[in-house]
């Protein structure tokens, strides 16, 4: 009899240990997550990154930014640095190229109309030459080292073969970073120097209307600078900031910004870049190709007398009335080279 009492005891127990035990188990397996199957991964997934734009871990180390695990604006940067550019900046520099290159065939170059007098007027100090020529000199080493990273790959590679190809790029690097550094300082010399004499006037307004004097005989009175040169002053200005501005996040990489940053200032630095190189051929074909005697005025700082009434009548007649310039002698003016 004592042990039957014993048996049923522990059946008692046992089953109330049991019923104990199994809201405690469903209570677990309703807080425990669900097995996720590949399908639900990667709509979580997505909702992340719609959310955050990148998927970032946790580390131990200080930089933070080492965290990102994912960030598919990293594909959309690959394809506008392999290929978006490389479409636009052959259209930009093509294009140029192709119109100035149909002006010269169709217009030709502006001649002096009276001839050569024989008399020239200073236009430029040397200061202001060298400055000119410390521009064009670090542009271009800004241009040529900046385009082999957009054409490089296509056009040098396979040309001059992987190793000399590495080389390049390894010094184009170099020369690019330091060559920026006397490019600015200059510009903003430049500034400093021009920036009133190139302030739009009424004049300027007058000097579009009437196509510049590059249609006809009618030449529109101009000042030191013409509306033309105004107009490219302020444009390289402010392709000098885009660049300057977006080319100090690439100098000194992730210090004032992540890598969505980065990316952004790649593919801007690039193509104010290339609107920058679109803007200078403008500037080398009007100054030395599409005006005759043009080139004398970055070179040796004085123009023929006759070009300078021709195309900055205005200029003209202010210097000689701060006595900067003398009236050339009688017929001088029509006298024929």
């Amino acid at each position: 009899m004592g042990k039957l009492k014993r048996r049923v005891r522990l059946v008692l127990t046992a089953m109330l240990l049991l019923a104990a035990a199994v809201p405690v188990a469903a209570q677990t397996a309703a807080q425990a997550p669900a097995p996720l199957d590949a399908n639900t991964a990667a709509v979580t997934e997505q909702r992340l990154l719609q959310r955050h734009y990148l998927i970032e871990g946790r580390g131990t180390i200080a930089d933070t930014r080492s965290y990102v695990i994912e960030q598919p604006l990293g594909r959309l940067w690959r394809m506008a640095q392999s290929v978006w550019l490389r479409w636009i900046g052959a259209a930009v520099i093509i294009a140029t190229l192709a119109f100035f290159t149909v002006l010269y065939f169709t217009l030709g170059p502006m001649r002096i109309e009276a001839g050569r007098s024989g008399r020239m007027i200073v236009r430029f100090s040397a200061f202001e030459r060298c400055l000119h020529w410390t521009i064009a000199i670090s542009f271009t080493i800004l241009a040529v080292t900046g385009l082999n990273i957009t054409f490089g790959r296509e056009l040098l590679l396979p040309l001059i073969g992987a190793e000399a190809f590495s080389r390049w790029s390894l010094l184009s690097k170099y020369a690019h970073d330091y060559s920026s550094f006397p490019f600015l300082l200059c510009v903003a010399v430049m500034f400093l120097l021009w920036a009133r004499a190139t302030l739009p006037t009424m004049v300027d307004v007058r000097w579009f209307m009437e196509g510049g004097g590059m249609v006809g005989h009618r030449h529109p009175p101009a000042e030191k600078f013409n509306g033309g040169q105004k107009l490219l002053f302020w444009v390289a200005m402010a392709g000098t900031a885009g660049v300057a501005l977006s080319g100090v996040f690439l100098l000194f990489p992730f210090y004032w910004s992540n890598i969505i940053g980065m990316q952004i200032a790649h593919v801007a630095h690039a193509l104010v870049g290339l609107a920058f190189v679109a803007t200078v051929i403008a500037h080398i074909y009007i100054g030395a190709v599409g005006l005759e005697g043009g080139w004398a005025a970055m070179v040796s700082g004085e123009v023929d007398l006759n070009w300078a009434k021709q195309h900055h009548s205005l200029w003209v007649e202010r210097e000689f009335g701060q006595g900067r310039g003398a009236n050339p002698p009688a017929g001088a003016t029509t006298t024929s080279p």
